[in-house]
């Protein structure tokens, strides 16, 4: 199965900063959303950076428009928070902790 990546970036400026209780409840279920993925095997990596700049997901999905879907059904970007791009990815190397 191919792996994909989506970046995610908030739709408001100041959101780091003062999110909204409606953003706050999105992000949580953001959260609970990759954490399905995750469990289910579809979710490889995912995390935000602490500079308060983007998130992103690592997922593997049978194709572009299953990835698509993916992304598209993710709370914080059907609920108008979070803006997403997709990409095809190949992760090359990958490391334990």
């Amino acid at each position: 199965m191919p792996d994909f990546i989506y970046l995610i970036h908030p739709l408001r400026e100041g959101f780091f900063e003062n999110p909204t209780e409606e953003e706050n409840t999105a992000m949580e279920e953001h959260f609970q959303y990759l954490k399905t993925g995750m469990h289910t095997g579809q979710v490889v990596l995912a995390g935000p950076c602490l500079d308060d700049t983007f998130g992103l997901v690592v997922f593997q999905a049978q194709d572009e428009t299953s990835a698509h879907a993916f992304m598209m059904e993710d709370p914080s970007i059907q609920k108008n928070v979070m803006m997403a791009e997709l990409h095809p990815f190949r992760i090359s190397l990958l490391g334990t902790r």
